[in-house]
C-alpha cells in the first residue's frame, strides 16, 4: 500500500471518529426528544400523581432552602421549578428529583458571602454567576464522559460534609428560631457565642411558632411518614400568625411573594476578578454535586434495576444549574428525599419530576399572596428538623467502626466543614479520599502463599514455614507506575530473608492492569532470579495483562512455558525445576503435597547446606568437552548421582547411576586411578558427591558444568530407560 493511500485511510478514519464523537455528543442534548418519543400515555396518571405529591413537599422546602442560601424566598421557588424540569428532561434516571437542597443552599451562602454582603443585589448576582459556573463544570464533565471521576471520591466525604452542613444549618437557624439578633456573616463559633450571650433577647412568639413547627413535623412523621409534614407545619404556622397577629408581637414573617415566571437575571459575566474568586467554590460545589448525584441515582437504580447513564445525568445537572443561574435561582442538585418520595409515589418516568416543577409554578402563582403570613421562625424550625436528619448517626458509627481510613476522612471533613470555608472543607475531603486511593493502590498486598492443610489451595499463612527453594507470592493489586516500586521492594525483601529461594511463582489473578513500569519491574525480577541460578514462573495471568506482557516483549524474554496452569504449576516445578537433593537432604518442612512421598533422611544422611561448604571447589568440564572425551580413548567414568526415576527419564548414555544417598551410605567400588565426572541435574548434588568422594581419597574428580540441564540444552544425545 502506498504512503498516499495510508494517509488517505488515516484521514478517513479520523474524520469518521470525529463525526461519531460529534453525533454522540449531540445525543446528550436530544434526550428530551427520546423521552417524549418513548412515552406511554398510560404512565401519565401515575406521573402526575407523583409530581403533585413531590410538589407539596418541594414548595415549602424551596422557600426554606432560600433562607439557608441567603437568597429571597421566591428564588427558592424559581430554583425548584427550573431545576426539576430541566434536570428531568435532560437526565437519564426515571425517578431522580432535582432542585434546591440543604447542602447546596448552604454552599451558595458560604461561597457567595465571601464576595458580597448577604441580601444585596451584588450577592444575588454573584449567587447566579456561581450557579452558572457550576452548571458549566457539570456539563463539561458529562459531555467529556469524565463522570467516572466521581467514583474516586469516598462516600465518607459526603457523610462528613453532610453532617457538618447539618450542624451549621441548625446553629445558623437558631437565632431566627428564637428571634435573637446576631452579626450577619459570623462563622460557626462566633454565631454560637453570640447566640449564648443574647439568649435573654429571645422573642417568645417566634420561639413558640418555631417549636410548634418542629413538634408538628415530628408528630406527623410518627403518625405517617407519607404525610407532608413540612407543608402542614408551614400552613398551620401561617394560620397562627394570621389569627393571633403574631407578627405584631415581633414574630418576623417573609412577606408577600411576587407572582410571575422566573425573570432573566443580569449576571456579571465580564467580571473576571469575581469569576476567579468564585472558581474554588464552584469546583467544590460541582464536585460534591456530582458525588451526590452518582450516589443517589445508584441507590435508585439498585431498587428499580434501571441502567443509569451517569454522563447523561451530569449533562442534565449542568443544564439545570445554567438555567436556574440565568433565571434568578441558585445551586441545583439531586435530592435523595424527594427522589425517594417520587419513587414511592408511583412515578414511572422523568415526566413525574417535570410535572412537580409545573405544580410548584402553579402553586406559586396561586398562593403567593398568602405566603406573606409564613413566619421565619417556622421555616427555621423546619430547617432545624432537616438539619438534624442530615447528621446520619448510624452511618457515622459504621464509618468509625469500619476502618481507620474512612473514619479519618469522614471526621476530617466534618470538622473542616465547621471550622473553615465550606469550599475548602469539601476540597480537603476530596483530596484526602484521592490520597487514600493512591496510597492503597500504590501499596498492594504482596503475600507469600503456602498450601492449606488439605493441599488444595494456596493461602496466606504467615505462621507456616515455606519451601526452601520455591517462593509462591500473590500480588493483590495492579502493577502500574505508582505500585511497582513497593511490589519489587517487598519481593526482594522476602528473597533477602530467604536467600535459598532461587525460584519464584507469581500468582497474578488480582492484577488487572500492567503498564510499562510493571513490565520493567518483572524484567528486573526475572534477571535477578536467573542471575542467582533460579527462575520466574506465573499462574493466573489475566487475558488483558497477558496481552500487554506479550506486546511489550516480556513473554518472549520469559518463555511461554513459564506461564503455568495453577492446578499443575507446583507439580511441574517440583518434577522439572526444583533440586531433589535439597528436598530430600536439606528440607524438613515438606511444604507441598508432592513432597510427602519423598524419602525421609535419617540423621546421619542429613547434609549441611552447600553455603557452609562454599570454600571447597572442584574443576568443571563443559558438556562439549565431555562429549569429545567420551568418544576418545580412555574416556572418564561418568557417575550420575541423581535419583533412579530421574536417571530413567534422561541420562548420558555412558553414565552409571549411583544416587547420592547410596554413595553416602555405601561407598561404591570405583577405580581410584580413572578420572571421574559427576553429573547431577545441576552441579549441586554432584558437588556434594564430590566432597564425599574426596574425603574417601578420590582425587581425580570433575563436575559436569550445568549438569543434565546443560547437556539437554546442548541437544546432545541422551538415553531413556523404559523399564
Amino acid at each position: 500500500m502506498s504512503a498516499s493511500n495510508i494517509a488517505t485511510e488515516r484521514f478517513q478514519f479520523s474524520a469518521k471518529s470525529a463525526t461519531q464523537l460529534a453525533i454522540e455528543t449531540l445525543a446528550f442534548f436530544t434526550q428530551p426528544a427520546r423521552i417524549l418519543r418513548n412515552y406511554k400515555p398510560g404512565d401519565l396518571r401515575y406521573d402526575l400523581m407523583a409530581g403533585l405529591t413531590v410538589a407539596a413537599i418541594m414548595l415549602p422546602q424551596a422557600i426554606v432552602y432560600s433562607f439557608i442560601a441567603g437568597m429571597p424566598p421566591v428564588t427558592g421557588l424559581y430554583t425548584a421549578i427550573l431545576g426539576s424540569i430541566v434536570a428531568a428532561l435532560w437526565g437519564s434516571s426515571l425517578h431522580a428529583q432535582s432542585g434546591p437542597t440543604n447542602t447546596h443552599a448552604l454552599m451558595t451562602m458560604a461561597v457567595t458571602m465571601t464576595v458580597a454582603t448577604v441580601g444585596t443585589p451584588e450577592f444575588i448576582a454573584a449567587a447566579g454567576l456561581l450557579t452558572v459556573m457550576v452548571g458549566v463544570f457539570k456539563l463539561l464533565v458529562g459531555v467529556t464522559r469524565l463522570g467516572v471521576l466521581a467514583n474516586f471520591v469516598s462516600d465518607a466525604v459526603v457523610v462528613g460534609f453532610t453532617a457538618g452542613a447539618g450542624i451549621l444549618i441548625a446553629i445558623n437557624q437558631l437565632p431566627q428560631l428564637l428571634g435573637v439578633s446576631v452579626t450577619s456573616g459570623s462563622d460557626f463559633v462566633e454565631t454560637l457565642q453570640q447566640l449564648i450571650l443574647n439568649l435573654n433577647e429571645t422573642n417568645i412568639p417566634s420561639a413558640a411558632v418555631g417549636l410548634f413547627a418542629i413538634l408538628t413535623i415530628l408528630i406527623l412523621t410518627r403518625i405517617n411518614k407519607k404525610l407532608p409534614g413540612v407543608l402542614i407545619a408551614v400552613v398551620l404556622s401561617a394560620l397562627a400568625v394570621a389569627v393571633f397577629h403574631l407578627d405584631e408581637m415581633g414574630a418576623a414573617i417573609i412577606g408577600a411573594l411576587p407572582r410571575g415566571l422566573p425573570p432573566l437575571a443580569h449576571l456579571p459575566f465580564n467580571d473576571w476578578e469575581l469569576i476567579g474568586k468564585l472558581s474554588t467554590g464552584a469546583l467544590a460545589a460541582g464536585a460534591i454535586g456530582l458525588v451526590q448525584t452518582t450516589s443517589i441515582t445508584r441507590a435508585l437504580s439498585s431498587a428499580t434495576r434501571q441502567r443509569v447513564d451517569s454522563n447523561q445525568e451530569f449533562v442534565g445537572q449542568g443544564l439545570a444549574n445554567i438555567a436556574t443561574g440565568l433565571f434568578s435561582g441558585f445551586l441545583v442538585t439531586t435530592s435523595f428525599n424527594r427522589s425517594a418520595l417520587n419513587l414511592q409515589s408511583g412515578a414511572r418516568t422523568q415526566i413525574a419530576a417535570v410535572s412537580s416543577g409545573v405544580f410548584v409554578l402553579i402553586g406559586m402563582l396561586i398562593l403567593a399572596p398568602y405566603a406573606a403570613f409564613i413566619p421565619k421562625a417556622a421555616l427555621a424550625g423546619v430547617l432545624v428538623v432537616i438539619a438534624y436528619r442530615m447528621v446520619d448517626i448510624a452511618e457515622i458509627k459504621r464509618l468509625l467502626h469500619g476502618g481507620r481510613g474512612d473514619a479519618v476522612i469522614m471526621a476530617t471533613t466534618l470538622i473542616a466543614t465547621l471550622l473553615i470555608p465550606l469550599e475548602y472543607a469539601v476540597l480537603l475531603g476530596i483530596v484526602l479520599s484521592l490520597l487514600r486511593y493512591i496510597l492503597r493502590t500504590s501499596t498492594p498486598q504482596v503475600l507469600p502463599l503456602v498450601p492449606d492443610d488439605h493441599y488444595k489451595h494456596l493461602v496466606y499463612q504467615p505462621d507456616k514455614p515455606q519451601c526452601p527453594q520455591l517462593a509462591v507470592i500473590e500480588i493483590r493489586g495492579d502493577l502500574y507506575f505508582g505500585a511497582v516500586n513497593h511490589v519489587e521492594k517487598t519481593i526482594l525483601e522476602l528473597k533477602r530473608l530467604s536467600p535459598d529461594h532461587r525460584y519464584l511463582l507469581l500468582r497474578m489473578q488480582n492484577v488487572q492492569v500492567i503498564d510499562i513500569s510493571g513490565i520493567h519491574m518483572l524484567e528486573a525480577l526475572l534477571d535477578a532470579y536467573r542471575h542467582d541460578g533460579g527462575d520466574l514462573y506465573f499462574v493466573k495471568v489475566r487475558g488483558a495483562v497477558h496481552q500487554r506482557m506479550k506486546s511489550l516483549g516480556f513473554i518472549e524474554h520469559l518463555g511461554e512455558d513459564h506461564l503455568l496452569e495453577e492446578d499443575e504449576a507446583i507439580s511441574h516445578i517440583f518434577q522439572h525445576v526444583l533440586d531433589p537433593a535439597i528436598c530430600i537432604y536439606e528440607c524438613d518442612v515438606r511444604v507441598f503435597a508432592e513432597c510427602q512421598n519423598l524419602p525421609r533422611p535419617i540423621e546421619h544422611l542429613t547434609i549441611a547446606p552447600l553455603d557452609s561448604l562454599k570454600d571447597i571447589s572442584f574443576p568443571e568440564i563443559s558438556v562439549q568437552d565431555l562429549y569429545k572425551q567420551l568418544h576418545a580413548d580412555n574416556p572418564p567414568l561418568v557417575i550420575d548421582v541423581r535419583e533412579p526415576r530421574e536417571f530413567r527419564h534422561s541420562h548420558i548414555p555412558q553414565a552409571r547411576n549411583i544416587p547420592l544417598s547410596k554413595l553416602l551410605t555405601a561407598p561404591p567400588d570405583l577405580p581410584q586411578d580413572q578420572p571421574l565426572v559427576l553429573v547431577g541435574r545441576t552441579t549441586r548434588r554432584a558437588r556434594r558427591a564430590a566432597i564425599a568422594l574426596q574425603r574417601r581419597g578420590f582425587k581425580n574428580i570433575a563436575l559436569l558444568a550445568g549438569g543434565m540441564r546443560a547437556w539437554e540444552s546442548a541437544d546432545l544425545l541422551t538415553a531413556v530407560e523404559l523399564f
